[in-house]
């Protein structure tokens, strides 16, 4: 029988060195399988014809705030400690302004997180149209923002510091040697988070949240919409023997 250090030692290398690579691997594929089979469905099927009071408020707040979030994330995962101090900028500085910005980012994502699923449980049309994928993706995208928050509000009384773990950890795997120490040292509420992430990327494609992939890169050189006029300016009927008119449609 293996002794539990062993034990202990095949679960975070299954965790952490194992299971991100199956989580992106799942995110690329179930893309490619989404877009060869439903690239239409690239969409997020939107709602605002039933109800778009609480969809003007809580949609800019969360998809705002989540993009500062991300923006937290990748300077504090791939920037690292050495390339901060080069710059005078000192760890209290920047954990003062990572706890600000970062804390702030978070309770907004989910406070519009929070409005956009109350109004899909409140507004019967939108409830309807709520797919099982949704009622998977949504409690989970919910589920890794209060950790994300948690593990920030953390840092008022855990003296961890992440850019020395969690951050390398996260760097190493681009390396393809992902150094499972530096995360299997961090506190629990980093890996719930990690988990929780890595959870969201293999589901991704296959949900709503997909639509984060589908840029509207064709919108700048679409052709025009070739359309025949009913009037004039005025309402007046169109003058006799004029053609379809061209008039762009952006």
């Amino acid at each position: 029988m293996n002794p539990p250090h062993l034990h202990a030692q095949h679960l975070n290398i299954a965790l952490w060195g194992v299971l991100p690579y199956l989580a992106l691997v799942v995110l690329a594929a179930g893309t490619a399988w989404r877009y060869r089979y439903d690239r239409f469905g690239f969409t997020t099927r939107s709602s605002q014809l039933h109800e778009s009071r609480m969809l003007a408020v809580g949609g800019p707040l969360f998809h705002y705030a989540l993009f500062l979030v991300i923006g937290g994330h990748v300077m504090g995962l791939l920037v690292p400690e050495s390339l901060t101090r080069r710059l005078r900028i000192s760890e209290e500085q920047y954990h003062a302004v990572a706890l600000t910005m970062g804390g702030a980012a978070g309770v907004a994502a989910v406070a519009g997180l929070g409005l956009l699923l109350y109004r899909r449980l409140r507004v019967s049309a939108v409830r309807q149209a709520t797919s099982r994928s949704d009622r998977l993706t949504y409690p989970l995208l919910a589920l890794v923002l209060l950790a994300g928050l948690t593990a920030t509000a953390s840092s008022l009384t855990n003296p961890y510091d992440y850019r020395l773990g969690v951050a390398v950890w996260f760097r190493s795997l681009f390396t393809l040697d992902p150094d499972v120490t530096a995360m299997a040292h961090a506190p629990l509420v980093y890996k719930v988070h990690a988990l929780l992430a890595m959870a969201l990327f293999a589901l991704w494609p296959f949900g709503r949240l997909v639509h984060a992939f589908a840029a509207p890169l064709g919108y700048l050189t679409r052709p025009y919409v070739v359309y025949r006029s009913r009037g004039g300016a005025a309402g007046r009927p169109a003058p006799a023997g004029r053609g379809p008119r061209r008039a762009p449609v952006r």
